[in-house]
């Protein structure tokens, strides 16, 4: 039977995903949500402009 807390113990992360968390954590990517902001922003600007 497998002892759990022991398994626990002996874990250790794997180099490459810790690599790639710190690759994709580090840059600055827009999501949707930034896109939609940015879109109704210059909409909102064209707006009161006119």
């Amino acid at each position: 039977m497998l002892d759990f807390e022991e398994e626990l113990r002996k874990f250790h992360p794997s180099v490459e995903v810790e690599d790639a968390e710190e690759a994709i954590f580090s840059q600055d990517m827009t999501d949707i949500a930034d896109a939609l902001i940015q879109v109704i922003g210059k909409k909102t600007e064209k707006e009161d402009g006119e």
